[in-house]
């Protein structure tokens, strides 16, 4: 029976011409698919991954979570994550939960925490691959109008929504900056605007934003 299930999971793994290698034999990636193999041997019911990608070059850290993603799928296995890389959260989560000294401070769906972070450490986590200008560098004095943070979610990230608001309201715009994250089953997008014009058409930008699903925060 360990003959076989070793076997098994070793082509499973992608790991059959290595069975007789030594660990010194072997790289980064190959030991981490090992790690993965010998956690299945028992059919567990839950994974734990501590910091499984940490060390690993980008290259490798992508065919890791290739393979937890399929072993997820297709052993319907629930798997833990540890990480400080919100690029492996983006990569193959579904929920996230972020935690700071010991404490869990946010919980949420990724598809959420990315669309609409509460706390301060889920800002820095998402803004760590954004790599766009952080909103602490962006101070309102320095600015003519009202600096906004949307949100957009799925479909809404590839509407022409500022676009629309120009032809409808009296108001310029300013980009700041913004991006796209591409999540497992959809698109959250981020832009930093400066609206400038009358007060009355700046809010009325802002509840027409609100009225097509973009959740809004004023800076």
């Amino acid at each position: 029976q360990i003959e076989e299930r070793v076997n098994l999971l070793l082509k499973y793994v992608e790991l059959e011409d290595k069975k007789y290698s030594y660990p010194r034999e072997l790289s980064g990636g190959q030991k981490q698919r090992v790690a993965i193999a010998r956690a299945l041997a028992n059919n567990p019911k839950v994974l734990l991954s501590d910091e499984a990608t940490s060390a690993l070059d980008p290259k490798t850290t992508k065919s890791i979570l290739q393979l937890l993603s399929k072993i997820q799928k297709e052993m319907g296995l629930t798997i833990v994550m540890i990480t400080h890389q919100m690029e492996v959260v983006k990569e193959i989560c579904e929920r996230v939960a972020i935690m700071e000294n010991g404490r869990i401070v946010e919980e949420n769906t990724v598809k959420e925490i990315f669309r609409n972070p509460k706390t301060k450490t889920a800002k820095l986590f998402i803004d760590s691959l954004q790599g766009d200008v952080e909103e602490e560098f962006l101070d309102p004095k320095f600015f003519k109008g009202k600096l906004i943070r949307l949100s957009f979610l799925g479909e809404n990230s590839k509407e022409p929504i500022v676009s629309k608001l120009i032809k409808t309201f009296d108001v310029d715009v300013n980009i700041l900056s913004g991006n796209i994250n591409k999540l497992q089953e959809s698109n959250v997008g981020h832009l930093i605007l400066e609206l400038i014009g009358p007060d009355e058409q700046v809010e009325n930008s802002i509840d027409f934003l609100k009225d097509n699903q973009i959740h809004v925060e004023v800076i």
